[in-house]
């Protein structure tokens, strides 16, 4: 299968930089898969677990939060507002901050913009436990 040129680059700095056979991520209308000589196409990238094939069909996982993609002329760039590799996350902090969002959605009167703020944060942990795991929590 072709390959391309993969760039994630995060807040954090690189996060990877080399050859994919693809890449399947969360867009803000759905799932997306990219190949090589996929046409020219930006979006914004919405939350989910993102996977890295690389030629050698090794998969990689990562928390991909927000942020925006371009693939243009073969050449793709991946940048997420926040991203975490599987194995690299804090299972015991992602399932504290889980508990934490679920108690404060709990309270009964909760303002609507606190409410949004917990289920986004639960949310977010949702996502970190599911790329660690390799399975929804």
């Amino acid at each position: 299968m072709a390959n391309f040129h993969l760039e994630i680059v995060s807040m954090d700095g690189q996060q990877f930089s080399g050859e994919v056979e693809r890449v399947v991520f969360r867009s803000i209308a759905g799932d997306v898969a990219i190949l090589s000589r996929h046409t020219n196409y930006c979006t914004a990238v919405g939350m989910g677990t993102a996977k890295v094939v690389t030629p050698d069909g090794v998969e990689k996982k990562g928390a991909c939060i927000g942020g925006m993609i371009s693939m243009m002329n073969n050449t793709c760039r991946l940048i997420p507002t926040t991203w975490e590799w599987g194995e690299h996350i804090d299972v015991e902090r992602a399932k504290s901050a889980k508990l934490k969002a679920e108690e404060t959605l709990k309270e009964p009167e909760l303002s609507p913009e606190a409410r949004a703020r917990a289920e986004a944060k639960l949310y977010r942990a949702l996502i970190r436990l599911q790329t660690a795991s390799g399975r929804p929590e």
